[in-house]
């Protein structure tokens, strides 16, 4: 039996004073009598990350997933997507062989979801640093290897592609989530888009067609529709301050936080590689040569701090950090803490600095 030592928990959701003990990798109890310090919160969850520690996924054995795992435990990741950036096919695959193995074999360290495949059905118009020379339009055969290749649990396209709308169906048919991101499509095409099945939208504002007073394109559409989770990149690079607010007030409940991390992230600065792209880190910024933004170094922490730095209320960020993203990947064990639970736990003090980790129940660190 552990005793946390904290002041209080985030459990379902809602702020329960009192200690915590965990046992057997499980949360046994909540709200116990003591004078501990910090707040117990569920692990985060990263639904877009390319790389972590000196490691990128594209280009990553076993070995590198597990140095990226014990460097984004220290962040407070406790599950995460690894996402492929648009790449050679044989990349992709290559890639994907290896997170199956991952997968099959993890014990320990953070939970590997499944790939989040960004690309390559993504708009030639909003590239952002994906390479277009490897682009395709929705094609069902591609999309086949690619799924017999590796675990898959989210792909990003561009809903306006011809055949986007028969690839959004068959893969929320076979259980994938459907994200729309680096897309041209108007709000007609958002809408079928989101009438089809696509749920999510990836790093909303970044990559897309801007929306206008009489054209709102996506991001007014996802905005405005119940049934649409958006996902913010909140590193002060990607976004400012007011156009998170903007999201988190029109979304609120239906904003999730994501990294968009690259290899760089906890590096410092200097030259990198996301997948075959060349780019260069200067503080806070991650760069190609001719000024693209490409990724980030944001952590998932720090991600938090930004938030309630703007002012959203504590339990509102971490919700954005925790159970929302679980709640889009369709992983209810993950992203919250309760009795009976997954020891996912992270102890934040009085400046959510991470303090401790606990992943499966095990001390990280």
């Amino acid at each position: 039996m552990t005793r946390l030592g904290v002041s209080a928990a985030v459990v379902a959701g809602r702020l329960v004073p009192g200690d915590m003990d965990v046992a057997d990798g499980r949360v046994v109890a909540v709200g116990l009598p003591g004078r501990g310090s910090g707040l117990a919160v569920p692990g985060f969850v990263d639904l877009q990350i390319n790389g972590f520690g000196g490691v990128d996924f594209l280009a990553a054995d076993p070995g590198g997933y597990a140095v990226a795992g014990e460097q984004l435990l220290r962040t407070g990741v406790t599950a995460y997507q690894p996402t492929l950036i648009t790449s050679p096919l044989a990349d992709v695959t290559a890639a994907l062989g290896v997170l199956r193995e991952v997968v099959a074999c993890a014990d320990s360290g953070p939970r590997v979801l499944g790939a989040h495949l960004e690309g390559p059905f993504l708009s030639p118009e909003r590239p952002g640093t994906h390479p277009v020379e490897h682009m395709r339009d929705p094609d069902l055969l591609l999309l086949q290897r690619m799924l017999e290749s590796g675990p898959v649990t989210q792909i990003t396209l561009a809903p306006e592609r011809p055949g986007a709308l028969d690839l959004v169906k068959q893969l929320v048919a076979d259980g994938i989530v459907v994200a729309c991101g680096h897309t041209d499509a108007d709000a007609r095409e958002a809408h079928a888009a989101f009438d089809a099945g696509a749920s999510t939208v990836t790093h909303l504002f970044n990559a897309m067609r801007p929306s206008t007073p009489r054209h709102p394109a996506l991001i007014g559409v996802a905005l405005t529709r119940p049934d649409v989770t958006v996902q913010l990149i909140v590193d002060g690079v990607h976004l400012a301050a007011e156009t998170v607010l903007v999201a988190w007030r029109a979304a609120a409940g239906r904003v999730a936080l994501v990294t968009d991390a690259i290899a760089a992230a906890a590096q410092g600065n200097g030259g990198y590689r996301l997948g075959q792209v060349e780019v260069a880190v200067r503080g806070a910024e991650v760069r190609r040569g001719d000024g693209t933004l490409a990724g980030s170094v944001l952590t998932m922490d720090a991600a938090v701090r930004n938030l309630v730095s703007l002012g959203v209320p504590v339990l509102d960020a971490v919700a954005a950090a925790t159970s929302i993203p679980a709640r889009i990947a369709g992983q209810p064990d993950i992203g919250v803490l309760r009795v009976g639970g997954p020891a996912d736990v992270v102890v934040l003090d009085d400046e959510l600095q991470v303090r401790r980790v606990l992943c499966r129940g095990r001390e990280a660190g």
